[in-house]
């Protein structure tokens, strides 16, 4: 089937970007914002997303949906969408695009399937398109050919041979990369904090690991504004590790540092009102003090 509408769900950092993309290049893109955040609304005015008033509506529009949400919000939106499919009478391609275990991707297809929707693994890696940037989409199962279309509309698509599930894979094994690495050196340079050591433990890297401190410096900063949103994913990663049998702990660490980040003011903060002057040190600084409040606060 051709593609010329597309339905973006939801419009947040991700999806606002991929829609801007796709309307760039002469797709009608299309969003429902009922229930969604001034945030969201902002983001899909700025990108000129079209809102259509209802689920239904947006199903009937839409000639693909891509489902781009927290990992936690993945459930209950895919149930969404299957209500207004079944309702509609619609064939709507559903591509499942969110950072979640292919286990769980596997579950589902048959609530898209069974209320007479189509259905498509993708997974994305990289951060928001911008000009000259796309992230690579992945994609995998029956339907992955027709998700290729998107390739004629400025997005960097991949398909990899085999069923759902395999695109969703290859997003649990990048963000345990990247993320799980985020949080690691998170802890190690604010136990470093804690115990007087930043300084010295700082020339080491820079003497030993320069190109990792450089990558410490250009990214941490960037984490806490979107540490709440990471705890869900490196939930499923964590999931996906157990079940293939390897251990589930390593990643219940990493989303517990993220959930310490995301109660913490500097995770208040949103990714484009972040204040931009404050250093990696400084960074790592203020995350250490708040550990230290919170042991003091747990022996009064």
């Amino acid at each position: 089937m051709e593609i010329n509408t597309v339905a973006i769900l939801s419009p947040g950092d991700m999806g606002h970007a991929v829609g801007q993309r796709l309307r760039e290049n002469e797709l009608d893109v299309i969003t429902c914002l009922a229930g969604r955040s001034d945030r969201t609304r902002a983001l899909s005015d700025k990108a000129g997303i079209r809102d259509v008033a209802t689920m239904e509506e947006l199903v009937a529009q839409s000639d693909l949906i891509m489902s781009m949400t927290v990992s936690a919000a993945v459930p209950s939106l895919c149930r969404e969408v299957a209500s207004a499919i079944n309702a509609t009478g619609t064939d709507t391609l559903f591509a499942e695009c969110n950072a979640i275990a292919p286990q769980l991707t596997r579950e589902m297809e048959p609530i898209i399937t069974d209320a007479g929707g189509r259905f498509v693994d993708v997974s994305i890696i990289g951060g928001p398109p911008r000009p000259g940037y796309s992230p690579h989409f992945y994609t995998s199962g029956q339907q992955a050919s027709e998700f290729e279309q998107l390739s004629d509309y400025g997005l960097t698509v991949i398909k990899l041979d085999g069923e759902v599930g395999k695109a969703s894979g290859i997003k649990m094994c990048y963000a345990a990369m990247t993320k799980g690495s985020w949080a690691l050196y998170s802890e190690l340079l604010m136990a470093a904090e804690l115990m007087g050591l930043t300084e010295p433990l700082l020339e080491e890297f820079q003497s030993g690991q320069s190109s990792v401190l450089q990558r410490m410096e250009r990214t941490i900063p960037t984490v806490p504004p979107r540490s709440r949103r990471w705890v869900s994913e490196m939930e499923e990663i964590r999931d996906t590790f157990a079940h293939l049998g390897m251990t589930p702990h390593l990643f219940e660490g990493v989303a517990e540092m993220y959930r310490f980040m995301g109660g913490t003011p500097l995770g208040e903060e949103l990714p484009e009102t972040r204040d931009r002057d404050r250093t990696f040190t400084e960074t790592i600084s203020q995350l250490a003090g708040y550990v230290r409040e919170r042991a003091n606060g747990s022996e009064a």
